[in-house]
């Protein structure tokens, strides 16, 4: 059963079925907690963003949706027009013919969005349409079905969209539930790596200390925290660095190199997860992220606030059960690898690829060497050609011809400025106008090369999100009450359970990844592992 939603700024809405009459409810949220009890239908939405973290702050909890434009965004690059107005309003006027607005912006407050209507006449040059929002959201939904109908594999592509209309709903709960994140843990670490928290514009002693290192070291004052005098500094001391990237700092022989390298890892953990940081993310002993389903153009997941993808390894000790509680961490290994091999279908590297370390078992066609193999398989994926990656790429094409193959297909598209696509349907990005000038020009070659190279990274890239995808959506369906999904980052998951409940989530787990495998690639010898543990603290799982 679907059913139609929509909001309006008093907290009210209206409800209908697809096919039967509209609804007008003063109290949205439980009308729809009622409806999702008793027949538990696929809800229909403009914007899982705009919508459901209301009903999360009202404790409604929703089993699936449709959300329009993740869906739209989709069928967008489908159609070779990745990037246009995706929105139900972009959508609507598209169907019609009438002129597209463009986009909301996407970074509001979430609690703004389930506050307020739909539509926001008063941007400029973003007028709503003269339709009631229900209609426009069933109009528009009935258009995506027609559509979706037409694509080269429908079945797939509807497993694209369920998955990631999932993923909004997960990526607005993970925001609601939070991580667990011990306050006190992180003040006190903070305090061990920096020193006490500084008055407003100074900086922490640990950091003051290393400041003045550089400035002995050099001679004379240098700030550390700006690229132009740090240049500056080592161009007086005659050396030229052509930026101040740690990786250029560490092969240059200058007293002042480990203090600065020193100073540039505690100022980053001080900027993106110091004390302010804190303030602003951290209540009630929880991360809460701002997740943005499919914010990468693979379809990989991105944040627009919080920085929850980018969790540095000093900072997991931190993340610390509930007492009573435990954290099931798992992530799947060498998942690429594995995804290709069940779309290429290569049996001797489907073989290998049924082993729980990929790499291990194809050690013997390079050799012997498991380096060598991981080398080959990550310069096939990446387009790698420095280094023994020709001599070992030579040897998987002669070995495992069919995947070898898959990628270079795939390059050779994206030279030749076509489209690819992922196993369930997701289509890169069009040229450009300038890639389209660049390769007609004396710099052709180089600029259709790096187009292959990312369009052969992007079908194997694509897949493995959706793989991620659908692993998450049938978690999620599998976890006992209460346990939550709390953390995600491309093919590692957190939940955070009850002790007792702990096996069973591992149990869920590994059940989850073999559907998620079956679900996409069907029968195939490829195994993609899940190892999960119950850890107390984040730290405790690697």
């Amino acid at each position: 059963m679907q059913v139609l939603v929509a909001v309006d700024p008093e907290g009210g809405g209206t409800i209908r079925p697809l096919g039967g009459p509209a609804e007008r409810v003063g109290d949205l949220a439980e009308a729809v907690r009622e409806l999702e009890a008793a027949v538990r239908p696929r809800w229909v939405w403009a914007d899982a963003r705009r919508i459901y973290p209301g009903l999360l702050a009202r404790g409604v909890r929703l089993s699936r949706c449709h959300d329009i434009a993740l869906t739209e965004g989709l069928l967008l690059g489908a159609d070779g027009r990745y990037g246009e107005p995706r929105s139900a309003e972009a959508a609507y006027a598209r169907l019609r013919g009438l002129p597209v607005p463009p986009d909301r912006d996407e970074t509001a407050e979430p609690g703004q969005a389930t506050q307020g209507s739909l539509f926001e006449p008063e941007v400029p040059g973003r007028e709503a349409p003269e339709v009631a929002e229900i209609d426009l959201v069933g109009e528009v939904y009935e258009d995506q079905l027609a559509r979706i109908a037409r694509t080269g594999h429908p079945g797939r592509f509807r497993l694209l969209v369920a998955a990631e209309s999932a993923g909004a709903l997960i990526a607005a709960e993970m925001g609601h539930d939070g991580m667990p994140w011990r306050e006190d843990v992180h003040d006190a670490l903070l305090t061990e790596l920096l020193g006490p928290r500084p008055v407003h514009g100074m900086r922490p002693s640990r950091l003051q200390a290393l400041a003045d290192e550089i400035s002995a070291a050099f001679g004379h004052p240098v700030n550390p925290d700006s690229p132009q005098q740090i240049v500056k500094a080592f161009k007086g001391a005659g050396i030229q660095i052509p930026s101040t990237r740690s990786r250029v700092l560490a092969g240059v022989d200058h007293p002042g190199v480990a203090p600065l390298l020193a100073y540039k890892e505690l100022a980053r953990l001080y900027s993106f997860h110091g004390w302010v940081w804190a303030d602003q993310w951290v209540r009630g002993n929880r991360f809460r992220g701002e997740y943005v389903v499919a914010g990468v153009v693979s379809g990989r997941w991105a944040t627009s606030g919080g920085g929850a993808l980018q969790i540095p390894k000093v900072m997991r000790r931190v993340v610390t059960a509930d007492p009573g509680w435990s954290l099931v961490v798992a992530d799947a290994a060498q998942l690429e690898p594995r995804v290709l091999a069940a779309m290429a279908g290569d049996r001797g590297l489907a073989m290998a690829a049924g082993e729980i370390d990929l790499y291990a078992a194809l050690a013997q066609a390079f050799g012997g060497e498991r380096d060598s193999a991981k080398i080959a398989m990550l310069s096939a994926m990446y387009g790698g050609t420095s280094g023994d990656a020709p001599k070992l790429l030579a040897v998987m094409r002669q070995r495992f011809p069919k995947a070898y193959a898959f990628v270079e297909d795939a390059a050779r598209a994206g030279e030749e400025g076509r489209l690819v696509r992922s196993w369930l349907g997701r289509t890169c990005p069009q040229p450009s106008a300038r890639w389209r000038e660049l390769v007609s020009g004396p710099d052709g070659t180089r600029a259709a090369r790096d187009r292959g190279r990312f369009t052969r990274n992007f079908v194997v890239q694509a897949t493995a999100a959706e793989w991620a995808a659908t692993l998450m959506a049938v978690l999620r369906g599998r976890l006992p009450e209460p346990a939550r999904l709390v953390f995600f980052q491309h093919d590692e998951v957190m939940v955070h359970c009850p002790l007792d409940l702990a096996d069973e989530v591992r149990a869920a787990v590994a059940a989850a990844a073999e559907e998620a495998t079956r679900l996409l690639f069907g029968a195939t010898p490829v195994r993609f592992p899940m190892e999960a543990v119950a850890v107390a603290r984040y730290a405790d799982a690697k």
